[in-house]
């Protein structure tokens, strides 16, 4: 008996699909909690497979199109949102994520205000979610949503990404109810100002808050001066100034 030649492969070559899908977080504030939490909008799938499940934004990726663009046109398409800079989270292709094809997703992400959050449409098929009281998503979505939260909490201690939260003023206060938000647990004033002073992340600037019953708090901006200590885009900023497309 003789072998296959030695040319022919061994096997037919892998073929896979790739998509887009992304996770925008933002502060919300509920009446019957101390502390404002993390949120996230989901689209309700209208086909198969997951039909009538809840989803991250995202859609298949063209062969013409960069992944970056894709990824915010899709988020556009279906919640709205148009977050100044999406930065790449990480790429999911585990073989079983999607019943009877292989897709392969690259995951961005963002941090947009409240303001902004409140600009993306909702309606039957679009709905903003607690981030840590998710129904069962499509896919493995939230295994994704369980990863940025991972990776936004053990980066706050060190990182400026809180920063993207706030806008170009802030106070000290406002930094650390960002903090305590997004980790879920108080933090004393006083330490954390020590910590944040110690840190040289800010800059005090000759402006107070106005329209405060007391003393009125001083505003701090963020030192676009200093950079990340090691060398991750995502502390440089509202989840990074890096080069689009730069995988985090």
């Amino acid at each position: 008996m003789s072998s296959a030649p030695a040319h022919e492969p061994a096997h037919e070559p892998a073929t896979a699909e790739l998509a887009v899908s992304t996770v925008i977080f933002a502060l919300h504030a509920e009446p019957s909690s101390e502390l404002p939490s993390l949120w996230l909008p989901l689209v309700r799938r209208t086909r198969e497979p997951f039909e009538g499940q809840w989803a991250l934004p995202g859609g298949w990726l063209p062969v013409d199109e960069e992944l970056g663009k894709a990824a915010a046109r899709t988020l556009n398409e279906t919640t709205g949102l148009t977050p100044k800079y999406l930065e790449q989270l990480y790429t999911f292709g585990a073989l079983d994520r999607s019943p009877g094809r292989r897709v392969v997703s690259v995951v961005y992400w963002a941090l947009v205000q409240s303001d902004e959050a409140a600009r993306a449409a909702e309606g039957e098929n679009v709905r903003w979610f607690p981030a840590d009281d998710l129904p069962e998503l499509a896919f493995d979505h939230n295994l994704i949503v369980d990863y940025a939260l991972w990776r936004l909490r053990t980066k706050l201690e060190y990182s400026r990404i809180a920063h993207a939260f706030l806008g170009e003023t802030f106070t000290l206060a406002q930094l650390r109810e960002v903090h305590e938000a997004v980790l879920q647990r108080p933090i004393d004033p006083a330490n954390f100002r020590r910590t944040i002073e110690a840190s040289k992340t800010v800059i005090a600037t000759d402006e107070y808050l106005a329209g405060t019953p007391h003393r009125p708090p001083r505003l701090y901006r963020f030192d676009s001066t200093v950079h990340s200590a090691n060398g991750d885009p995502a502390d440089l900023g509202p989840l990074g100034r890096a080069t689009p497309g730069k995988a985090s």
